[in-house]
């Protein structure tokens, strides 16, 4: 059965990628490394089938910012040879991502559209929780429905089930949303 984790991406490099129009864009390719700040996802044990939720702090919100698949993980040194050249203009468009020592590629089909403005709900992250091999563990430093710390989340960190699963949900309803809002420009000609 196929895993979920979330990994945390700083505000600045979010406030980056919303001035550059990546809003809406739907991730192909992760990167990876040894670094605390580009943290491994071999290492985490993601595989492929897996499913990765990127998620933000952002004034004690959480804010889930989308999901991709894993078909594959590839050693950064190497993806240019072993990546299709679709795939390899794919990796140059998804550039900004790649902040510190890169190490590994994580490839995947287009995940759900980024979006930066979908926050996690209090009463879900109060019952958010995390499984390893030592056992589950809720998000810590949630107070009346609010993040005040995320040191908790600095990682690659795999979702308990039942976690996944609302989190999961919550990205397909923020999906299925925008896409309801933008088809509904168009056919009253681009006005909501």
């Amino acid at each position: 059965m196929p895993n979920s984790y979330t990994t945390l991406w700083t505000n600045d490099l979010c406030r980056e990628l919303e001035r550059s129009g990546y809003g809406g864009s739907r991730p192909t390719m992760l990167f990876g490394g040894a670094h605390p700040s580009l943290p491994s996802f071999l290492r985490a044990g993601v595989k492929p089938g897996d499913l990765i939720h990127p998620v933000r702090v952002l004034r004690t919100r959480l804010h889930v910012l989308g999901a991709m698949e894993v078909s594959r993980i590839l050693p950064y040194e190497d993806a240019g040879s072993l990546l299709h050249d679709d795939d390899y203009a794919k990796l140059l468009d998804w550039k900004p991502l790649k902040v510190g020592c890169v190490s590994e590629v994580v490839v995947g089909p287009p995940g759900a559209p980024l979006d930066f403005d979908t926050v996690v709900p209090p009463e879900l992250l109060e019952r958010l929780t995390f499984t390893s091999r030592r056992g589950e563990r809720s998000l810590k430093y949630v107070e009346d429905g609010r993040l005040t710390r995320s040191v908790s989340l600095q990682g690659i960190y795999r979702l308990a089930p039942e976690s996944a699963a609302e989190l999961h949900r919550l990205v397909l309803e923020c999906a299925n949303g925008r896409a309801s809002t933008s088809k509904h420009r168009l056919i009253s000609g681009g006005r909501s």
